[in-house]
């Protein structure tokens, strides 16, 4: 294939070209148009871009593709704005799509921060109003909460008998599970066969690549019960060539069936250039919209908590430890202060002269200047998703107060100090959109513009920047900085085609840019 007659940014040195000859799935040449047109051989196809703007493919650091899958065939309650929003939706959805009584319901997406009146939690008197006939759970945006209906209670056997659950907590007579809790609930709710796996893949892969998306590190393994059904579905479908994003696996595994795992011969980096294993994923704790994240004092707008800690500090040490001497990169998911403290304090004592393995955190979100230079002083990898400042600058203060506030989200900081940073967007807890999050990476603006300013603007990005973290930087995590994240010569052929130049259009209309073409491998798996 060639490309040619473009604006091809090459992520690499600030090369600009305006043509690319790829053979198989590698890029061989870049040039002017002229001198790539002339290497052209019999029948190859030739794709003039009229002048359009070509980047590395995005390579999302962090999402749960599976998980994502799932809510296309869920109730999407991304956009409710109250209560009785929601129960009017899933009413009508039970209706529309005719669901027996029996039958699990299931939906994801309600923020009762975004209700316009009454800003509290739905309960399990909420959900009964929708039906005692069908198990409803409905989880939180975040995925950390979800509230359940009487019927679903009942199917799963809890009642006020049931025992706590460490690194969790429940509320029966409200419905409430969190954290670790939720396992009472999806514990009991049907697996899905290798099959539907498969199907669920395909579809939000297809999704994702009309986003511009290549490379996914996405965490699944936990999401349907069984992480031998996941790996074979994703393995099935890569020797059937069905695979179109590369899969770097975060492996979210407890200790035992990670020491299975390991007996299997599984560890980080087995695999190939379309599916791989990548690191242990560890919950450290919660959410800071949920007030799950841990958190150093108590929240500043409910002193009745601090968030949870899913571990002891000795289970996480346990853990990594384990990890770390079985040749398993880690990826700790923390977004309080207090989880990322012990998550350091943890990686400064596993991996001291010993070999390093690219360690990181996922999410980063509240941090202080000590917790900034640790990240540094012990080089630790940092996933972020900048769309979390769509929702978080407008809670962030009154989670945490004004002083704290004012050192998280410090992406600029992190990139001045030489911390290794990528990209993600955590989807489906966000919108499955690398460009909506580069719009909040350089503006730190909400999806509506707000603040003017920007949110503690002195951390914008450069779109530079944001796409080079987006692509190389993602690749670097992977251990794949030499075959991916840039194009250059006798790298893969992942590219994306855009509608607008995204280096010289006004940064505030990032986010209304579309993907022209996704190509994988040479291979353009979506087309507009």
């Amino acid at each position: 294939m060639i490309l040619y007659n473009g604006m091809i940014y090459t992520m690499d040195k600030g090369i600009i070209v305006e043509a690319i000859k790829i053979v198989d799935d590698k890029i061989v040449k870049l040039g002017n148009s002229e001198e790539i047109l002339n290497l052209k051989q019999l029948n190859e196809e030739c794709i003039d871009l009229a002048g359009k703007t070509v980047i590395p493919g995005f390579n999302d650091s962090h999402m749960h593709l599976y998980g994502f899958g799932t809510t296309l065939e869920m109730v999407d309650l991304m956009n409710v704005t109250s209560i009785d929003d929601i129960i009017n939706k899933v009413k009508n959805y039970i209706k529309n799509n005719k669901i027996n009584e029996n039958q699990w319901l299931q939906g994801r997406g309600w923020n009762q921060d975004y209700f316009k009146i009454n800003k509290r939690f739905p309960t399990r008197d909420d959900l009964d109003k929708i039906s005692k006939k069908h198990p409803i759970i409905l989880s939180r945006v975040c995925g950390h909460i979800a509230v359940v209906n009487s019927k679903a209670l009942e199917v799963c056997n809890i009642s006020e008998n049931t025992l706590d659950v460490e690194g969790g907590n429940f509320d029966i007579n409200m419905g409430i599970f969190k954290e670790n809790a939720l396992s009472l609930i999806m514990d009991n709710i049907p697996k899905p066969s290798v099959i539907d796996i498969k199907n669920t893949l395909i579809k939000a892969m297809n999704y994702a690549n009309s986003k511009g998306i290549t490379s996914i590190h996405t965490d699944d393994l936990s999401h349907c019960g069984n992480y031998k059904y996941m790996l074979q579905a994703y393995e099935e479908l890569n020797k059937e060539n069905k695979l179109t994003c590369r899969i770097y696996q975060q492996c979210l595994l407890n200790k035992s069936q990670l020491k299975e795992f390991i007996e299997l011969g599984y560890k980080t980096g087995v695999g190939d250039n379309y599916f791989k294993i990548g690191p242990l994923k560890v919950l450290s704790d919660g959410s800071l919209g949920a007030r799950t994240a841990a958190l150093s004092k108590a929240y500043s707008d409910d002193k009745s908590t601090s968030g949870i800690m899913c571990y002891s500090n000795e289970e996480l040490e346990d853990i990594i430890t384990f990890a770390h001497e079985n040749d398993m990169q880690i990826a700790i998911h923390c977004i309080g202060d207090r989880s990322m403290k012990i998550v350091l304090d943890c990686y400064e004592k596993v991996i001291k002269d010993r070999n390093y393995k690219r360690h990181g955190i996922i999410h980063c979100q509240i941090m202080d200047k000590i917790i900034l230079n640790k990240f540094k002083d012990i080089d630790i990898l940092a996933y972020i998703q900048p769309i979390f400042l769509h929702y978080d600058l407008h809670i962030v203060e009154n989670r945490v107060g004004k002083e704290l506030a004012k050192t998280s989200y410090a992406f600029k900081s992190m990139i001045d100090k030489g911390i290794h940073l990528s990209l993600g967007t955590d989807c489906p807890v966000e919108i499955c959109d690398p460009l909506v999050n580069i719009y909040c990476s350089v503006n730190r603006k909400d999806l509506q513009g707000f603040p003017q300013a920007g949110f503690n603007p002195q951390e914008n990005l450069s779109v530079h920047e944001a796409i080079y973290h987006y692509t190389q930087e993602s690749a670097y995590a992977s251990f794949e900085e030499n075959i991916k994240g840039s194009i250059s010569e006798d790298k893969l052929a992942d590219l994306v085609v855009l509608t607008d130049n995204i280096f010289n259009i006004s940064p505030i209309y990032i986010k209304d840019i579309k993907v022209l073409k996704t190509i994988v491998g040479g291979k353009v798996v979506y087309s507009m």
